[in-house]
C-alpha cells in the first residue's frame, strides 16, 4: 500500500453523480474521492455500470446530475476550453489499447506531445524513449502495433497515457485478455506508476487477482450504485452476499 501523505490533495472528487443514456440513469448517486499516490480499483459484475461510470470521469459523457471535479475544478460546468485544459492533465489507457495501426510505437506514444506541447521533435523523441524505457519497451520504437504481443500493446498504451506526466491516470481493463504471467507484470507496472512517479491510478477491472495485487482501495458497483468501498482486507472479510459472490 502507498505511503499515507499528510494532507494529501484530492485529485478527483465525484459527488452525487447520476449518468446514463436517453434519460435513463445507469449510474445513481455515486460519491468518490481519489487522493495523491493512490491506486483505486473499480469492480463490479457485468452490467454494473463500470464503463459508463468511467466515461463520466474522463470527459466522454456529461452527467445527468452531480459533480465531477479534477484537481479542484469542475469538469463539466466550465467552457469547452476549460474542460479540455483539465483533460490534458490526466492520462487514459483504453481496454483495447486504442493505438493507431498506421503509426509506429514511437509515433503513437508521441501523439499527446505533438498535439498538446510546443516541444521540438528531438525533445519529443527523447521523452518518448524515456516513457518506453519506463514500461520496458525501449528499442521497440519502430515497430507497428500489428508486430506487438497483447502485453506489449498494453504497455505502449500506458506509455502514451503517461506521455504528458499526468498526476492521475485512468485504466480500463488493463489485464483483459492477458495470461497470468503477463498480467502480473502489468500489475507491477501499475504499482511502479504510483511508487516511482507518485501518480494516482484509477483502474476498472474484473480481474480479481490484479485488483488484490494493486489496490489501495476497492470500490464495487452494483446496478450503478456503489455498494462497497474499502481496502483489500476489508473486502475479503465483507459479509455482504453480493460482495462474497463477486470475490469467490
Amino acid at each position: 500500500m502507498s505511503k499515507v501523505l499528510n494532507n494529501p490533495s484530492k485529485l478527483l472528487k465525484i459527488k452525487g453523480l447520476y449518468g446514463g443514456y436517453n434519460g435513463e440513469a445507469i449510474i445513481r448517486d455515486c460519491n468518490l474521492e481519489i487522493i495523491e499516490r493512490e491506486i483505486v480499483v473499480i469492480m463490479g459484475g457485468s452490467g454494473s455500470g463500470k464503463s459508463t461510470f468511467l466515461k463520466h470521469l474522463i470527459g466522454l459523457k456529461k452527467p445527468m446530475d452531480g459533480v465531477v471535479e479534477l484537481f479542484g475544478n469542475s469538469l463539466y460546468s466550465g467552457t469547452e476550453s476549460e474542460r479540455l485544459k483539465l483533460l490534458k492533465k490526466i492520462g487514459v489507457s483504453f481496454q483495447s489499447g486504442a493505438l493507431l495501426s498506421s503509426l509506429t510505437v514511437m509515433e503513437n506514444v508521441a501523439l499527446p506531445l505533438v498535439e498538446h506541447t510546443d516541444l521540438d521533435q528531438e525533445t519529443i523523441e527523447f521523452m518518448v524513449r524515456m516513457k518506453l524505457d519506463f514500461v520496458g519497451l525501449l528499442g521497440k520504437e519502430n515497430l507497428f502495433p500489428s508486430e506487438l504481443s497483447g502485453g506489449m500493446l498494453k504497455r505502449v498504451a500506458v506509455a502514451r497515457a503517461i506521455a504528458l506526466d499526468p498526476r492521475l491516470t485512468f485504466m480500463d481493463e488493463p489485464s483483459a485478455g492477458l495470461d497470468p504471467t503477463v498480467s502480473a507484470a502489468l500489475d507491477q507496472l501499475i504499482l511502479k506508476l504510483r511508487d516511482a512517479l507518485n501518480m494516482s491510478v484509477l483502474v476498472v477491472t474484473h480481474e480479481l487477482d490484479s485488483a488484490f495485487a494493486i489496490a489501495d482501495r476497492i470500490v464495487v458497483l452494483d446496478k450503478g450504485t456503489i455498494i462497497f468501498e474499502g481496502t483489500v482486507a476489508d473486502i475479503k472479510k465483507s459479509q455482504n452476499q453480493k460482495i462474497k459472490n463477486l470475490i469467490n
